[in-house]
């Protein structure tokens, strides 16, 4: 009998690996709405707060999906600005010493281009140029996921998925990022689903560094199909 249940889950995961990394992402796409619902929204605004150990930075990004995102904070009555439209990029951050409008390059343009499309990079893959490989599985806050290995078309740069094989949706992201001049593996944690208009987004985004958590993303709100002015993003 034991012999038979080792031969039976053996067999169970034989299976649950046998998937191909396009279908693992068909699942996990069409879990949180599917690409094509999430293509056609037109634009999105999103506000919340950025929790940090220097305290609560309240922000408001919006998007015309596809070309353009802004977003505003403010913290200690400074204001903090990012924003992307066709190729153009650019900032306003006086705590990196960026006063005033000042042009974005490099990663960091890539890393703002990206953030246009509603979709994330995972979800639309072959549209973008980026190229996929399923790298195992790991386990995740005590849960099985599918890991994803997930190359930029831009600049090679690396981002590793974490599907849930019970319900396919983002378990958790890791990917390289620069922190004071050093390159570090910045682990994002996607909790709280919400739905909204048939669209499943994470109202939390938590960032850990070595395990330590350093800033946290919490949405209050999201709005779909709204009024955006596009002068909102010119330099």
């Amino acid at each position: 009998m034991k012999k038979i249940l080792f031969l039976l889950l053996s067999f169970a995961f034989v299976t649950v690996n046998a998937q191909t990394v396009d279908e693992i992402i068909t699942k996990y796409s069409d879990a949180i709405g599917g690409l094509e619902a999430f293509n056609k929204v037109k634009t999105i605004k999103m506000s919340g707060t950025i929790i940090m150990q220097a305290g609560e930075i309240p922000f408001t990004t919006e998007i015309i999906n596809g070309k353009a995102v802004r977003l505003d904070a403010e913290f200690m009555g400074q204001a903090i600005v990012n924003s992307y439209s066709n190729g153009i990029g650019w900032k306003i951050n006086p705590f990196g010493g960026a006063t005033t409008a000042t042009d974005v390059t490099g990663t960091e343009l890539n890393d703002l281009k990206s953030q246009t499309s509603i979709a994330n990079n995972l979800m639309d893959y072959k549209n973008r140029g980026h190229k996929v490989e399923l790298a195992g599985n790991e386990m995740v806050d005590g849960v099985n996921t599918f890991k994803i290995k997930l190359t930029a078309k831009e600049d090679d740069r690396i981002t590793y998925y974490f599907i849930n094989s019970t319900d396919y949706l983002l378990s958790k992201s890791v990917t390289s990022r620069d922190m004071q001049g050093q390159e570090v593996d910045v682990e994002t944690f996607y909790k709280d689903l919400k739905d909204i208009d048939g669209l499943k987004f994470s109202m939390k985004r938590s960032q850990e560094v070595g395990g330590q958590e350093f800033q946290s993303f919490v949405m209050s709100k999201i709005e779909l199909n709204v009024p955006v002015d596009e002068k909102i993003f010119q330099k």
